[in-house]
């Protein structure tokens, strides 16, 4: 496991717990967005696609990270990070 890879577990709605490996962040317009790839429990990638979640605040004023609802917000982002991750 790379030691300086940050690593969250998420619970999605069906209360399963995903590992995730970040890969990039962005400050878009004034909000922050994560890029992250599935992981075993291991730290080892599972799959070369990418998830990418907005970083809000809930009303216990507590971080979380959501999915994108708006579409043309997520292709926005998506094609920056597209361009990001093609630089590298």
């Amino acid at each position: 496991m790379e030691e300086n890879r940050e690593f969250y577990t998420l619970t999605d709605e069906d209360d399963n717990e995903l590992h995730f490996a970040l890969l990039g962040t962005l400050e878009h317009e004034g909000n922050v967005y994560k890029a992250l790839v599935p992981v075993n429990e291991d730290g080892e990638e599972q799959s070369e696609e990418y998830v990418i979640l907005k970083c809000a605040v809930d009303e216990n004023g507590e971080d979380v990270l959501e999915t994108i609802e708006d579409d043309e917000e997520f292709d926005r982002i998506a094609d920056i990070f597209d361009d990001e991750f093609a630089d590298i």
